[in-house]
């Protein structure tokens, strides 16, 4: 059988016992989970909702316990959702690029680490718009799009085992600059900061497949990993 192309979304069901391995392939991608879920507030009002896009395993909700959000994971492999839907995690079935989701329905939208992986980014980026409420909170992160991130993404992090080998697709991944141009077109002013792995966490998870301890720290680079935070304009 041929390999699958470079960022074939099928590639997540042959990687769904990674999601919940201690260690395992996606360790980074927990870390990054609560460094996005500590730009989440607790929720306001009864009955908030969270919308996470790109949910995968439901990586963040662990994170997310009594902050009072309803919790709405979208994603396009079964696989995934069912394990988010074990972690109370609502799952629905859908595309980024088409929200099954009602305009405005969501008082937080989380998009992590699914904005290098979608082949639209303005439509990607008007759904999250969408979805998300007057005065309702974005939070993201993602992958810039320069020479050294695809290097420390691609070439490096599949050779050393921080990324698993043909997830990303470097023409992809996308500047912050025309991320938050993107966002400011529908009524969304973002704020960005770059961020890293912390360096002892990472070398115990290289060294010996343990990645307890390890966490994503605020870098003032956004060259290679950054974080998003901003709000959707209220309405007059």
């Amino acid at each position: 059988m041929p390999p699958m192309p470079r960022n074939d979304p099928r590639q997540y069901d042959d990687l769904a016992g990674e999601w919940w391995r201690p260690g395992g392939g996606f360790e980074l991608l927990h870390w990054l989970a609560a460094a996005r879920a500590s730009l989440i507030p607790p929720a306001v009002k009864e009955g908030a909702v969270l919308v996470d896009a790109g949910c995968g395993g439901g990586l963040l909700a662990p994170h997310l316990a009594g902050k009072g959000y309803r919790h709405v994971g979208v994603d396009l492999r079964v696989s995934g959702l069912a394990l988010a839907a074990q972690r109370g995690v609502t799952p629905v079935r859908g595309d980024v690029l088409a929200l099954p989701l009602a305009t405005g329905s969501a008082d937080v939208v989380a998009a992590g680490e699914i904005l290098e992986h979608v082949t639209d980014l303005p439509a990607a980026v008007a759904e999250l718009s969408r979805v998300l409420r007057p005065g309702g909170l974005l939070v993201l992160d993602t992958v810039n799009s320069g020479a050294l991130s695809r290097f420390v993404t691609v070439t490096l992090g599949e050779w050393i085992g921080v990324a698993p080998i043909g997830l990303h697709d470097p023409a992809l991944f996308v500047d912050p600059r025309r991320l938050t141009a993107e966002f400011a077109s529908h009524g969304v002013r973002l704020e960005v900061r770059g961020l890293r792995p912390s360096t002892a966490g990472l070398f115990r998870w290289l060294a010996f497949g343990q990645g307890a301890g390890g966490r994503i720290v605020p870098t003032r680079s956004t060259a290679v990993l950054y974080q998003g935070r901003g709000r959707k304009e209220a309405t007059p």
